[in-house]
């Protein structure tokens, strides 16, 4: 139970870490993004580590009672300790958090994912744009030596100008 707990304080460290990145994502701050992403990995490796230690305690459970460690599940502990209900009870809660912390990191995860996918679309349709104005088709101008000017359409000699 004490892995568990830890691990939900983990998944909640996360889950504030991913809440954090939402506007950071939506702001463009790349350099905030970094950070962030920086400290999950962090919360990350603690998980690994709490995941692996939880592992041995469930295998160590299955040695104890006798069952096949691939099939013992948080759900079969609780119902093999309805004879003591006071570790059934809190191992029940346990589960009922882990269950809505991992669930909000997915929708959050998601939404983050939208976010990111949406601002490469973003760059990707500035990146095109600029590739078309570059290739732009030249005018019809012709100097008196029947010669083509060479100007091209929308083509100037400055970048893009976000001030405009």
């Amino acid at each position: 139970m004490d892995v568990l707990d830890n691990e939900i304080v983990a998944y909640e460290e996360l889950l504030g870490l991913s809440m954090q990145k939402t506007p950071v994502i939506v702001a463009g701050n790349l350099e905030e993004l970094t950070r962030i992403t920086d400290e999950e990995q962090l919360v990350v490796g603690r998980l690994n580590r709490l995941e692996k230690e939880r592992m041995q305690v469930m295998k160590d459970i299955a040695n104890v009672m006798n069952k096949d460690v691939n099939q013992l599940k948080l759900v079969n502990l609780i119902q093999m300790l309805e004879s003591r209900p006071q570790e059934s009870q809190r191992l029940s809660q346990i589960h009922d958090q882990l269950k809505a912390v991992t669930a909000n990191m997915q929708r959050v995860n998601e939404q983050n994912r939208e976010l990111l996918a949406n601002a490469l679309e973003m760059v990707e349709f500035d990146m095109n744009l600029l590739q078309a104005v570059k290739k732009a088709p030249e005018t019809a101008n012709y100097t008196r030596s029947a010669y083509t000017s060479g100007s091209s359409m929308g083509v100037g000699t400055r970048g893009f100008d976000a001030k405009q």
